[in-house]
């Protein structure tokens, strides 16, 4: 079996704070994908989270280029990117 992955958004309402990427971030809905690998057992079905990234704007660039920043699952869930109206999509 390969590795599954898993695309969802996610929409902040205020401008937060990422570690891992420079600035502050702008309110919007960003892509989240998650990466995950089967685990090896012969009684059950399970998945191991090898990665979790964000895909960012590039603010301040006139290009149309994208920053794809790791981030922590746990960071996502307890609201920790500085903003109090999480919304997952």
């Amino acid at each position: 079996m390969t590795e599954r992955r898993t695309v969802s958004s996610v929409t902040f309402a205020e401008a937060f704070v990422l570690d891992g990427a420079d600035g502050v971030q702008p309110p919007g809905t960003y892509l989240i994908e998650t990466v995950e690998e089967p685990l090896d057992s012969v009684s059950f079905l399970g998945f191991r989270r090898i990665s979790t990234t964000i895909t960012l704007p590039a603010v301040g660039t006139a290009t149309l280029s994208r920053q794809v920043v790791a981030i922590s699952p746990q960071e996502l869930q307890t609201g920790s990117l500085n903003d109090d109206a999480l919304a997952n999509e």
